[in-house]
Protein backbone atom coordinates (compact mmCIF):
# COMPACT_ATOMS: atom_id res chain seq x y z
CA UNK A 1 0.00 0.00 0.00
CA UNK A 2 1.31 3.47 -1.09
CA UNK A 3 2.02 5.52 1.58
CA UNK A 4 -0.46 8.58 1.97
CA UNK A 5 2.19 11.53 1.03
CA UNK A 6 3.15 9.76 -1.96
CA UNK A 7 -0.08 9.22 -3.53
CA UNK A 8 -0.89 10.29 -7.29
CA UNK A 9 -4.29 12.34 -5.77
CA UNK A 10 -4.96 14.37 -2.72
CA UNK A 11 -8.75 14.39 -3.27
CA UNK A 12 -10.97 12.14 -5.71
CA UNK A 13 -14.69 13.16 -6.03
CA UNK A 14 -15.76 9.46 -6.55
CA UNK A 15 -19.96 10.03 -7.92
CA UNK A 16 -18.63 12.88 -10.56
CA UNK A 17 -21.13 12.02 -13.30
CA UNK A 18 -24.21 11.94 -10.35
CA UNK A 19 -25.92 15.39 -10.12
CA UNK A 20 -24.19 16.41 -6.69
CA UNK A 21 -20.94 14.94 -7.49
CA UNK A 22 -20.82 16.83 -10.76
CA UNK A 23 -21.05 20.04 -8.66
CA UNK A 24 -18.38 19.59 -6.36
CA UNK A 25 -16.10 18.38 -9.19
CA UNK A 26 -17.28 22.27 -11.15
CA UNK A 27 -16.11 23.76 -7.70
CA UNK A 28 -12.77 22.37 -7.61
CA UNK A 29 -12.24 23.09 -11.21
CA UNK A 30 -13.34 26.76 -11.28
CA UNK A 31 -12.57 27.62 -8.08
CA UNK A 32 -9.00 26.08 -7.46
CA UNK A 33 -7.91 26.60 -11.27
CA UNK A 34 -4.23 25.92 -11.40
CA UNK A 35 -4.07 25.89 -7.69
CA UNK A 36 -5.23 24.02 -4.63
CA UNK A 37 -5.12 19.93 -4.58
CA UNK A 38 -4.73 17.65 -7.39
CA UNK A 39 -7.59 16.20 -7.72
CA UNK A 40 -9.60 13.48 -9.68
CA UNK A 41 -13.35 12.47 -10.69
CA UNK A 42 -14.27 9.24 -10.35
CA UNK A 43 -17.26 6.83 -10.95
CA UNK A 44 -18.47 3.91 -12.83
CA UNK A 45 -17.85 4.94 -16.59
CA UNK A 46 -15.24 6.01 -18.31
CA UNK A 47 -17.15 8.00 -21.16
CA UNK A 48 -19.61 9.69 -18.50
CA UNK A 49 -16.69 10.83 -17.09
CA UNK A 50 -14.95 12.56 -19.83
CA UNK A 51 -18.31 14.12 -21.14
CA UNK A 52 -18.94 15.51 -17.22
CA UNK A 53 -15.47 16.87 -16.85
CA UNK A 54 -15.71 18.99 -20.52
CA UNK A 55 -19.07 19.78 -19.47
CA UNK A 56 -17.95 21.33 -16.40
CA UNK A 57 -15.25 23.25 -17.96
CA UNK A 58 -12.32 21.22 -16.30
CA UNK A 59 -8.64 20.92 -17.66
CA UNK A 60 -8.41 18.05 -20.11
CA UNK A 61 -5.92 16.92 -18.66
CA UNK A 62 -8.30 16.25 -14.93
CA UNK A 63 -7.36 12.00 -13.86
CA UNK A 64 -10.51 10.33 -14.54
CA UNK A 65 -10.96 6.54 -12.34
CA UNK A 66 -13.32 4.00 -13.38
CA UNK A 67 -14.48 2.43 -9.99
CA UNK A 68 -17.53 0.57 -8.74
CA UNK A 69 -18.67 -0.01 -5.42
CA UNK A 70 -19.93 -3.72 -6.61
CA UNK A 71 -15.87 -4.09 -7.88
CA UNK A 72 -13.66 -4.67 -4.17
CA UNK A 73 -10.85 -4.81 -6.09
CA UNK A 74 -11.56 -1.19 -7.73
CA UNK A 75 -12.83 0.38 -4.69
CA UNK A 76 -9.54 -1.00 -2.95
CA UNK A 77 -7.84 0.95 -5.76
CA UNK A 78 -9.61 3.90 -5.77
CA UNK A 79 -9.04 4.24 -1.92
CA UNK A 80 -4.89 3.76 -2.13
CA UNK A 81 -4.90 6.29 -4.78
CA UNK A 82 -5.90 9.64 -2.82
CA UNK A 83 -4.93 10.97 0.50
CA UNK A 84 -9.18 12.33 0.55
CA UNK A 85 -12.04 10.70 -0.99
CA UNK A 86 -15.12 12.23 -1.23
CA UNK A 87 -18.03 10.53 -2.01
CA UNK A 88 -21.65 11.61 -3.33
CA UNK A 89 -22.77 8.20 -4.20
CA UNK A 90 -25.86 7.22 -1.99
CA UNK A 91 -27.96 6.28 -0.67
CA UNK A 92 -25.18 5.03 1.22
CA UNK A 93 -26.85 1.75 2.68
CA UNK A 94 -27.06 0.70 -0.63
CA UNK A 95 -24.26 1.88 -2.04
CA UNK A 96 -21.28 3.22 0.70
CA UNK A 97 -20.28 0.33 2.77
CA UNK A 98 -17.44 -0.66 0.41
CA UNK A 99 -15.85 2.32 -0.69
CA UNK A 100 -15.88 3.00 3.27
CA UNK A 101 -14.53 -0.04 4.03
CA UNK A 102 -11.31 0.10 1.61
CA UNK A 103 -10.77 4.01 3.29
CA UNK A 104 -10.60 2.33 6.44
CA UNK A 105 -8.01 -0.10 5.59
CA UNK A 106 -6.17 2.09 3.27
CA UNK A 107 -5.73 4.82 5.79
CA UNK A 108 -7.41 6.97 3.53
CA UNK A 109 -9.81 10.10 4.73
CA UNK A 110 -13.00 10.20 3.54
CA UNK A 111 -15.76 12.77 3.54
CA UNK A 112 -19.61 11.90 2.23
CA UNK A 113 -23.06 13.77 2.42
CA UNK A 114 -25.06 10.80 4.69
CA UNK A 115 -28.10 11.65 6.56
CA UNK A 116 -28.94 8.32 7.17
CA UNK A 117 -28.37 7.55 10.75
CA UNK A 118 -29.35 3.97 10.98
CA UNK A 119 -26.48 3.10 8.43
CA UNK A 120 -24.43 5.45 10.04
CA UNK A 121 -24.52 3.53 13.47
CA UNK A 122 -23.76 0.28 11.76
CA UNK A 123 -20.68 1.28 10.65
CA UNK A 124 -19.29 3.36 13.36
CA UNK A 125 -20.16 -0.27 15.25
CA UNK A 126 -18.46 -1.78 12.69
CA UNK A 127 -15.58 0.35 11.69
CA UNK A 128 -14.49 2.76 14.41
CA UNK A 129 -12.37 1.24 16.12
CA UNK A 130 -10.31 -0.23 12.63
CA UNK A 131 -10.32 3.62 11.36
CA UNK A 132 -8.62 4.52 14.64
CA UNK A 133 -6.05 1.50 14.07
CA UNK A 134 -5.40 2.70 10.18
CA UNK A 135 -5.70 6.34 10.96
CA UNK A 136 -8.67 7.03 8.29
CA UNK A 137 -10.55 10.03 9.28
CA UNK A 138 -13.95 9.92 8.24
CA UNK A 139 -16.23 12.56 8.18
CA UNK A 140 -19.85 12.00 7.90
CA UNK A 141 -22.91 14.22 7.22
CA UNK A 142 -20.67 16.79 5.26
CA UNK A 143 -23.10 18.97 3.29
CA UNK A 144 -26.15 20.88 4.59
CA UNK A 145 -27.05 17.69 7.14
CA UNK A 146 -25.23 18.47 9.62
CA UNK A 147 -22.57 21.27 8.67
CA UNK A 148 -24.22 24.41 9.26
CA UNK A 149 -25.28 23.30 12.81
CA UNK A 150 -22.69 20.98 13.73
CA UNK A 151 -20.48 24.07 13.28
CA UNK A 152 -23.09 26.62 14.54
CA UNK A 153 -23.46 25.01 17.60
CA UNK A 154 -19.47 24.12 18.03
CA UNK A 155 -18.87 28.24 17.34
CA UNK A 156 -21.70 29.43 19.68
CA UNK A 157 -20.08 27.02 22.60
CA UNK A 158 -16.96 28.58 21.99
CA UNK A 159 -17.91 32.01 22.49
CA UNK A 160 -19.92 31.06 25.31
CA UNK A 161 -17.48 30.15 26.92
CA UNK A 162 -15.29 33.31 26.24
CA UNK A 163 -18.11 35.79 26.87
CA UNK A 164 -19.81 33.91 30.32
CA UNK A 165 -17.05 31.32 31.12
CA UNK A 166 -18.94 28.29 30.25
CA UNK A 167 -21.21 26.11 27.63
CA UNK A 168 -24.68 26.66 26.84
CA UNK A 169 -26.64 23.94 28.79
CA UNK A 170 -29.38 24.39 26.30
CA UNK A 171 -29.14 25.20 22.93
CA UNK A 172 -31.78 26.07 20.15
CA UNK A 173 -31.01 26.17 16.33
CA UNK A 174 -33.89 27.95 14.32
CA UNK A 175 -34.04 28.09 10.71
CA UNK A 176 -35.13 31.63 10.27
CA UNK A 177 -35.08 31.47 6.19
CA UNK A 178 -34.35 28.82 3.55
CA UNK A 179 -35.04 28.82 -0.18
CA UNK A 180 -34.35 25.33 -1.49
CA UNK A 181 -35.57 22.21 -2.57
CA UNK A 182 -35.38 18.49 -2.12
CA UNK A 183 -32.96 15.79 -4.23
CA UNK A 184 -33.81 12.58 -5.66
CA UNK A 185 -30.92 11.19 -3.15
CA UNK A 186 -32.92 12.79 -0.11
CA UNK A 187 -35.75 10.84 -1.16
CA UNK A 188 -34.46 7.83 -2.06
CA UNK A 189 -32.55 7.86 1.04
CA UNK A 190 -35.54 8.18 3.77
CA UNK A 191 -37.40 5.22 1.57
CA UNK A 192 -34.39 2.92 2.10
CA UNK A 193 -34.31 3.77 5.56
CA UNK A 194 -37.72 3.35 5.99
CA UNK A 195 -37.20 -0.81 4.30
CA UNK A 196 -34.16 -0.91 6.31
CA UNK A 197 -35.93 -0.11 9.77
CA UNK A 198 -38.50 -3.40 8.10
CA UNK A 199 -35.77 -5.43 7.92
CA UNK A 200 -34.12 -4.67 11.00
CA UNK A 201 -36.84 -2.65 13.69
CA UNK A 202 -33.62 -2.58 16.35
CA UNK A 203 -33.02 0.60 14.06
CA UNK A 204 -36.17 2.35 15.13
CA UNK A 205 -34.27 2.69 18.87
CA UNK A 206 -31.23 4.85 16.54
CA UNK A 207 -33.71 7.09 14.71
CA UNK A 208 -35.56 7.77 17.82
CA UNK A 209 -33.04 8.83 20.18
CA UNK A 210 -31.40 11.99 19.98
CA UNK A 211 -28.07 9.73 21.23
CA UNK A 212 -28.29 7.09 18.46
CA UNK A 213 -24.32 7.85 17.21
CA UNK A 214 -23.13 7.77 20.93
CA UNK A 215 -22.19 4.57 21.80
CA UNK A 216 -22.80 4.20 25.18
CA UNK A 217 -23.73 7.46 26.16
CA UNK A 218 -27.33 8.52 26.89
CA UNK A 219 -27.65 12.22 28.07
CA UNK A 220 -30.88 14.12 29.72
CA UNK A 221 -33.92 13.60 28.07
CA UNK A 222 -34.30 16.32 25.13
CA UNK A 223 -36.63 18.74 23.45
CA UNK A 224 -37.99 16.85 20.37
CA UNK A 225 -39.62 20.14 18.26
CA UNK A 226 -41.74 17.31 17.09
CA UNK A 227 -45.29 19.97 17.47
CA UNK A 228 -45.49 23.29 16.51
CA UNK A 229 -44.81 26.07 19.75
CA UNK A 230 -44.78 29.58 20.39
CA UNK A 231 -41.06 30.26 20.97
CA UNK A 232 -40.73 33.30 23.57
CA UNK A 233 -36.97 34.13 22.75
CA UNK A 234 -37.94 34.89 19.11
CA UNK A 235 -41.52 36.35 19.46
CA UNK A 236 -42.58 33.98 16.94
CA UNK A 237 -43.79 30.08 15.86
CA UNK A 238 -41.70 27.35 15.60
CA UNK A 239 -42.61 24.30 13.33
CA UNK A 240 -40.87 20.86 13.16
CA UNK A 241 -37.73 20.51 10.97
CA UNK A 242 -37.75 17.57 8.87
CA UNK A 243 -33.73 17.97 9.17
CA UNK A 244 -33.58 17.65 13.67
CA UNK A 245 -33.61 13.92 13.14
CA UNK A 246 -30.33 13.81 11.70
CA UNK A 247 -28.41 16.99 12.68
CA UNK A 248 -29.33 17.09 16.19
CA UNK A 249 -27.68 13.42 16.11
CA UNK A 250 -24.54 15.11 14.82
CA UNK A 251 -24.04 17.80 17.02
CA UNK A 252 -24.72 15.53 20.38
CA UNK A 253 -22.03 12.87 18.50
CA UNK A 254 -19.41 15.79 18.38
CA UNK A 255 -20.08 16.60 21.89
CA UNK A 256 -19.63 13.33 22.79
CA UNK A 257 -16.41 12.99 20.96
CA UNK A 258 -15.12 16.25 22.39
CA UNK A 259 -15.40 14.68 25.55
CA UNK A 260 -18.65 16.90 26.18
CA UNK A 261 -17.17 20.03 25.72
CA UNK A 262 -20.78 20.89 25.90
CA UNK A 263 -21.70 19.46 29.11
CA UNK A 264 -22.93 16.01 29.42
CA UNK A 265 -26.42 17.44 30.74
CA UNK A 266 -26.53 19.42 27.00
CA UNK A 267 -29.81 19.41 25.23
CA UNK A 268 -30.79 20.57 22.07
CA UNK A 269 -33.48 20.56 19.42
CA UNK A 270 -34.18 22.42 16.51
CA UNK A 271 -36.87 23.70 14.82
CA UNK A 272 -38.16 26.11 11.46
CA UNK A 273 -39.44 29.73 12.57
CA UNK A 274 -42.78 31.04 10.94
CA UNK A 275 -44.07 34.55 12.44
CA UNK A 276 -45.65 35.66 15.27
CA UNK A 277 -49.44 35.92 16.02
CA UNK A 278 -52.44 33.97 14.56
CA UNK A 279 -50.85 33.73 10.63
CA UNK A 280 -47.81 31.97 12.27
CA UNK A 281 -49.50 29.75 14.46
CA UNK A 282 -51.66 28.84 11.36
CA UNK A 283 -47.97 28.39 8.79
CA UNK A 284 -46.43 26.48 11.89
CA UNK A 285 -48.98 23.88 12.00
CA UNK A 286 -49.24 23.83 8.09
CA UNK A 287 -45.04 23.00 8.11
CA UNK A 288 -45.91 20.08 10.74
CA UNK A 289 -48.55 18.92 8.35
CA UNK A 290 -46.94 18.89 5.35
CA UNK A 291 -43.18 16.72 6.67
CA UNK A 292 -46.09 13.73 7.13
CA UNK A 293 -45.71 13.86 3.24
CA UNK A 294 -42.37 16.22 2.21
CA UNK A 295 -41.89 14.53 -0.92
CA UNK A 296 -45.51 14.55 -1.95
CA UNK A 297 -47.12 12.04 -4.51
CA UNK A 298 -44.25 12.55 -7.45
CA UNK A 299 -40.56 12.15 -5.66
CA UNK A 300 -37.88 13.79 -7.19
CA UNK A 301 -35.96 11.04 -9.17
CA UNK A 302 -32.65 10.38 -7.89
CA UNK A 303 -29.70 12.12 -10.42
CA UNK A 304 -32.72 15.09 -10.33
CA UNK A 305 -32.06 18.50 -8.91
CA UNK A 306 -32.96 22.19 -9.28
CA UNK A 307 -31.97 24.29 -12.49
CA UNK A 308 -28.58 26.48 -12.52
CA UNK A 309 -30.93 29.92 -11.62
CA UNK A 310 -32.44 27.90 -8.67
CA UNK A 311 -29.60 27.25 -7.20
CA UNK A 312 -27.98 30.38 -7.72
CA UNK A 313 -31.15 32.12 -6.03
CA UNK A 314 -31.40 29.36 -3.06
CA UNK A 315 -30.18 30.71 0.54
CA UNK A 316 -30.54 29.93 4.13
CA UNK A 317 -30.18 31.47 7.45
CA UNK A 318 -30.31 29.54 10.88
CA UNK A 319 -30.01 31.25 14.31
CA UNK A 320 -28.79 29.38 17.46
CA UNK A 321 -29.78 30.21 20.90
CA UNK A 322 -27.73 29.69 24.08
CA UNK A 323 -29.31 29.97 27.00
CA UNK A 324 -28.53 29.19 31.11
CA UNK A 325 -30.49 28.76 34.09
CA UNK A 326 -29.44 32.28 35.74
CA UNK A 327 -31.41 34.09 32.58
CA UNK A 328 -28.39 34.77 30.17
CA UNK A 329 -28.27 34.25 26.70
CA UNK A 330 -26.73 34.32 23.85
CA UNK A 331 -27.40 34.34 20.46
CA UNK A 332 -25.35 33.27 17.06
CA UNK A 333 -25.73 33.31 13.15
CA UNK A 334 -25.33 31.06 10.61
CA UNK A 335 -26.28 32.66 7.09
CA UNK A 336 -25.28 30.54 3.89
CA UNK A 337 -25.77 31.88 0.19
CA UNK A 338 -27.24 29.01 -2.57
CA UNK A 339 -29.54 26.91 -2.43
CA UNK A 340 -28.91 24.43 0.89
CA UNK A 341 -29.29 20.90 -0.66
CA UNK A 342 -26.89 21.87 -3.37
CA UNK A 343 -25.24 24.69 -4.76
CA UNK A 344 -23.87 25.19 -0.85
CA UNK A 345 -23.55 21.56 -0.15
CA UNK A 346 -21.40 21.04 -2.70
CA UNK A 347 -18.58 23.67 -1.47
CA UNK A 348 -18.82 22.02 2.04
CA UNK A 349 -17.97 18.60 1.04
CA UNK A 350 -15.31 20.15 -1.39
CA UNK A 351 -14.04 22.00 1.27
CA UNK A 352 -14.33 19.43 4.06
CA UNK A 353 -12.20 17.48 1.56
CA UNK A 354 -9.52 19.55 1.45
CA UNK A 355 -9.43 20.90 5.21
CA UNK A 356 -8.95 17.12 5.93
CA UNK A 357 -5.66 17.22 4.03
CA UNK A 358 -4.41 19.53 6.84
CA UNK A 359 -6.16 17.77 9.68
CA UNK A 360 -3.64 16.52 13.04
CA UNK A 361 -7.07 14.73 14.08
CA UNK A 362 -6.68 11.09 15.31
CA UNK A 363 -8.24 8.76 12.75
CA UNK A 364 -12.14 7.50 13.38
CA UNK A 365 -15.16 7.63 12.46
CA UNK A 366 -16.11 11.47 13.55
CA UNK A 367 -18.00 14.48 12.48
CA UNK A 368 -17.29 17.92 10.80
CA UNK A 369 -17.06 19.69 14.25
CA UNK A 370 -15.10 17.41 16.24
CA UNK A 371 -12.60 16.33 13.04
CA UNK A 372 -12.17 20.16 12.33
CA UNK A 373 -13.58 22.40 14.26
CA UNK A 374 -12.75 25.78 13.74
CA UNK A 375 -10.36 25.30 11.22
CA UNK A 376 -13.27 24.11 8.71
CA UNK A 377 -15.08 27.26 9.65
CA UNK A 378 -12.50 29.54 8.30
CA UNK A 379 -12.66 27.84 5.03
CA UNK A 380 -16.21 28.13 4.72
CA UNK A 381 -16.11 31.88 5.21
CA UNK A 382 -12.88 32.47 2.79
CA UNK A 383 -14.25 30.05 0.16
CA UNK A 384 -18.13 29.09 0.78
CA UNK A 385 -19.80 32.16 1.24
CA UNK A 386 -20.90 30.96 4.36
CA UNK A 387 -20.89 33.40 7.25
CA UNK A 388 -20.60 32.19 11.04
CA UNK A 389 -20.41 35.55 13.67
CA UNK A 390 -22.03 35.98 16.69
CA UNK A 391 -24.87 38.80 16.95
CA UNK A 392 -26.46 40.83 19.88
Amino acid sequence: MTAKAERPHDIVVYGATGYTGRLVAEYLAHHYQGKGPKWAMAGRSADKLAEVRDLIGAPADTPLIVANSDDPASMKALAESARVIVTTVGPYQLYGEPLLAACVAAGTDYADLCGEPGWMREMIDKYDAQAKASGARISFSSGFDSIPFDLGVLMLQQEAVKRHGSPAPRVKGRVRAMQGTFSGGTAASLTETMKAVAKNPALIKVLQSPFGLTPGFEGPSQPLGLVPEYDESVGKWAAPFIMATINTKNVHRTNFLLGHRYGADFRYDEMVLTSPGEIGEKAAHAVAEMLKNPFGTKPPKPGEGPSPEERENGHYDVLFIGEWPDGKTIRYGVKGRYDPGYGSTSRMIAETGIALLDCKAAGGIATPGALLGEDLVQRLRDHAEINFAAED
